[in-house]
């Protein structure tokens, strides 16, 4: 809190009120149904009427309706003050009402005191009747103060009433860039936005300015700021924008950053959201965060962590789709041209389990810090399982993994690229028990998938499958599922039970298709 500066307001009769005036003044911040408002009111009132020609008592007033029932209740004479509109309450960023404040005759603030303890109301009130005392040292306004408890708390002010508070910053914050859409009163909120095409399928949040506005607490950058160029509209994407669809997604403020850095990565050269879209194929952006975040936003890495029932999960992911939907243009049917989809396409995050790895997190192996928080775009298809419930050792069970990664977009096709690996605990274990390394893992994998480039060409049962090679001695030569060993990228995630890990398979990956981004998360 900190006290007013200059302000002009009406009082009860309609008279403007301005403060710096050339008196000494005490200005009190008050509300009806605050029972510390009504304990020391009379107090207030009883220093006006003793000394109010030379000291100025202001009480402002958090409602306008108030002034009327505190005139009443207390048979008020000192200036009632209508705040009501809470922009003087959030200039001193008042949290607790009674709130008082003393200026001398320059509009020095001098004192102030919250709530209602006797000795520093005492005092205050003793230093204002000494600004006005002109000689007179024994004066002192008639307060018995034994009458009054030693202290009482104060109450929560206005302004910073949920909603009220976001309302207020709406307007002191010049209002909103983005386009305002006016509903009719007999109109149906989720309705209205289901026929503007605004949603994903599923109900959304309405996006009230109240609400974009706390969402819009949960990052530090402005809300004009451009974060991306979201393709294929290539229409800017600020933060404020954002921020109203990720409240449409159901986020909470804290998700923001993770979500502004999931656009940014989205919309670079190297993801290629465009082309993700514009495919057939059944791609979209999958999310994997690391780091610190992780805990502090409870991103789930455990059970379930690539399904249902979190709530940061879902909505970071969904955040991004809605924003490539509503800013970008990339909706279905129109530019999004995937044959057949999949769930993931509505959301897909997770967070990495990094605490169950005996291996470097994902963000480590590209470079970042431990201590960064960082998010991870792939251009991932639905989730594929694996199970391998028997191995006990590496070698069988990563053998296992690798066979089921030969299906990757179909069998035939090898020098395949990106795909991530989530393996869960269970597996963990066991792999880590034979002392195998993220790059032994990758290394059995292409040693296991290898197979020959006659086994692989296009034609005897099926057509899909490798082109037939000019040179006929090429077609002895082994071919490895992926295209490196660096384009199998491993992650940890699952719940404790479960000898389960999943495949998320990709686009077509590198510079003419899409490849995995991952960028720090700043606030």
């Amino acid at each position: 809190m900190k006290p007013p500066t200059a302000f002009s307001l009406q009082d009860a009769q309609g008279n403007l009120r301005t403060f710096p005036t050339d008196n000494p003044m005490l200005i009190a911040f008050v509300k009806a149904d605050c029972e510390t408002c009504n304990l020391t009111l009379p107090l207030l009132e009883t220093l006006h009427r003793s000394i109010g020609t030379k000291l100025a008592v202001w009480a402002i007033v958090q409602a306008r309706s108030d002034i009327p029932i505190l005139h009443t209740r207390h048979r008020l004479t000192l200036p009632l003050l209508d705040d009501d509109a809470l922009h003087v309450s959030a200039d001193a960023d008042i949290d607790t009402v009674p709130s008082l404040f003393l200026y001398d005759r320059k509009g020095t603030p001098i004192a102030e005191t919250y709530g209602f303890d006797r000795k520093a109301w005492r005092d205050l009130i003793k230093r204002a009747e000494s600004l006005v005392a002109d000689g007179d040292s024994n004066r002192a306004t008639p307060i018995d103060w034994d009458a009054f408890p030693p202290s009482q708390p104060g109450c929560g002010a206005r302004n910073v009433e949920p909603g009220l508070a976001e309302k207020i910053a709406a307007r002191r914050k010049g209002g909103f860039h983005s386009r305002r859409l006016e509903i009719a009163p007999a109109d149906d909120i989720h309705e209205f936005l289901f026929a503007q095409g605004f949603t994903d399928g599923l109900p959304v949040v309405p996006p009230t300015p109240e609400r974009v506005e706390r969402m819009l607490s949960g990052t530090k950058r402005d809300r004009a700021d451009i974060v991306a160029v979201v393709p294929p509209n290539l229409a800017a994407c600020t933060v404020e924008k954002a921020a109203i669809n990720a409240v449409m997604a159901g986020a909470k403020p804290e998700y923001l950053p993770v979500i502004l850095t999931a656009i940014e990565a989205a919309c670079t050269d190297e993801f290629n959201i465009h082309g993700v879209l514009a495919t057939t194929w059944l791609a979209g952006p999958i999310v994997i965060v690391n780091g610190p975040v992780r805990q502090r936003l409870g991103v789930n890495m455990q059970g379930n962590a690539l399904g249902q029932g979190n709530r940061a999960n879902a909505a970071i992911g969904r955040a991004l789709q809605l924003v490539v939907r509503n800013i970008g243009g990339g909706r279905p049917g129109e530019v999004d041209r995937a044959t057949l989809g999949g769930p993931h396409k509505y959301t897909c995050c997770f967070a990495e389990y990094e605490e169950r790895s005996p291996w470097e997190p994902l963000h480590v192996e590209r470079g970042f810090q431990p201590d960064d928080s960082t998010v991870t775009l792939f251009a991932g298809s639905g989730p594929q399982p694996i199970a391998d419930q028997l191995s006990r050792s590496a070698q069988p069970l990563v053998t296992s993994i690798a066979l089921g990664l030969e299906s990757l977009w179909h069998p035939k096709v090898h020098n395949f690229g990106e795909t991530f690996l989530v393996i869960s605990p269970e597996h963990v274990d066991t792999i880590a028990a034979s002392g195998w390394s993220k790059d032994d893992i990758r290394r059995h994998i292409q040693e296991t998938t290898a197979r020959p480039l006659r086994e692989l060409i296009r034609g005897g049962d099926t057509e899909e499958g490798m082109p037939v090679p000019t040179d006929p001695a090429k077609l002895d030569a082994r071919v490895p599922k992926f295209r490196t060993s660096k384009e199998i990228n491993i992650v940890v995630a699952g719940s404790e039970a479960g000898k389960f890990s999943h495949i998320l398979g990709n686009w077509v990956s590198g510079p003419i298709g899409s490849i995995s981004v991952t960028r720090k998360i700043s606030d």
